[in-house]
């Protein structure tokens, strides 16, 4: 497997990337229209943690590290590494040596579509991971690949630069020429959400905020009292 490495591609700006860490993986997928979001097998390593960074992809031979090794040179400031494989791998790519060179060049976190292991180094060191898996097998180093490239993980394209958003709930990628109006988007979710949150402390129903019961009659749904459901008399 040849490979190649790109140096300097485009970024989405920091400001914006910033800016969507104010909100979590949920909110940023429906603002976008439901989309961006990898899939429910990408788990986070540690609890209470929310990153966003500017991608740094890897393309990766399966069971072999080597092309990380290659893509540290690449990461700064900002950056989360991103990390596939040519076919499905689980072994443990990645760890807590991985992980202290890359902090030590501002990089905010790792996704893996792969396996990890020193899982509790990593969260005493404070670098946040998500991953496939969690694995203590061992890798290589001797089959080439590529850093900064287009790479699909779960069906969704991430390409350097793009914005990587994780949190507990998982991990969503925002197109780089989308960052801006996504944090727009966002923020008008979050404000309408903050409304609905308000009518429900005040007791509203979901039913009647969002106009559901029309839906239900057009549905067919209908309302029976016990008696009327069962058949048994209220005297029986």
């Amino acid at each position: 497997m040849s490979g190649v490495i790109v140096t300097n591609p485009p970024k989405a700006d920091l400001k914006d990337v910033d800016a969507l860490a104010g909100f979590g993986v949920a909110t940023v997928s429906e603002a976008m229209g439901r989309t961006g979001l990898l899939g429910p097998g990408i788990r986070p390593v540690q609890q209470g943690v929310r990153v966003a960074g500017t991608a740094v992809t890897v393309l990766s031979w399966p069971g072999d590290n080597l092309m990380i090794h290659a893509a540290v040179e690449q990461c700064g400031e900002g950056d989360v590494l991103v990390v596939t494989t040519t076919s499905p791998s689980t072994d443990g790519m990645f760890g807590e040596l991985f992980a202290t060179a890359l902090q030590q060049r501002g990089v905010r976190g790792l996704v893996i579509n792969a396996g990890i292991r020193d899982t509790q180094e990593l969260r005493e060191m404070n670098f946040p991971a998500w991953s496939r898996a969690v694995s203590a097998q061992g890798t290589v180093k001797a089959t080439g690949g590529s850093v900064n490239v287009p790479v699909a993980v779960d069906g969704q394209v991430i390409r350097p630069g793009d914005v990587i958003l994780a949190d507990d709930d998982g991990v969503v990628v925002v197109p780089r020429e989308r960052a801006r109006a996504t944090v727009e988007a966002s923020e008008a979710r979050e404000a309408k959400e903050a409304k609905s949150r308000a009518a429900f402390i005040d007791g509203e129903l979901g039913l009647d905020r969002y106009g559901l019961r029309d839906t239900l009659k057009r549905l067919g749904v209908e309302y029976r009292t016990y008696e009327e459901y069962t058949g048994e008399g209220a005297g029986s």
